[in-house]
């Protein structure tokens, strides 16, 4: 069974970083895609970045330049590094088995003005 959580979320001044991580049970990350989402309140939850499982990484515009995706195989763990946080990054942010039902939790991100 493929198991997800997500850790590293909190509260952070505009400006800061947070290094986001999804871990997986069921499911390795050597050979497979991983998705990361975010859920702002009052809006639908969105995609923002993927890794292939040939390491080719894809970013929404509003995050380019920002966020960096990386792999950690000897911990079978995805790493989303957040820099430059705006106020409008607050959200749930989701790690996903693109195209299942596989999400983890959630981690929450809150950055302060």
């Amino acid at each position: 069974q493929v198991q997800l959580v997500e850790s590293g979320g909190g509260l952070v001044q505009a400006g800061g970083s947070l290094r986001l991580s999804c871990a997986a049970s069921g499911y390795s990350f050597r050979s497979n895609a991983v998705a990361w989402y975010r859920q702002a309140p009052g809006k639908q939850r969105e995609l923002i970045a993927t890794i292939t499982s040939g390491g080719s990484r894809n970013y929404i515009d509003s995050v380019k330049g920002r966020f960096t995706l990386s792999r950690d195989i000897a911990k079978n763990m995805v790493h989303l590094q957040i820099d430059s946080l705006k106020p409008e990054d607050t959200a749930v942010y989701y790690c996903r088995v693109p195209a299942t039902m596989y999400w983890g939790p959630g981690t929450q991100v809150t950055v302060s003005s």
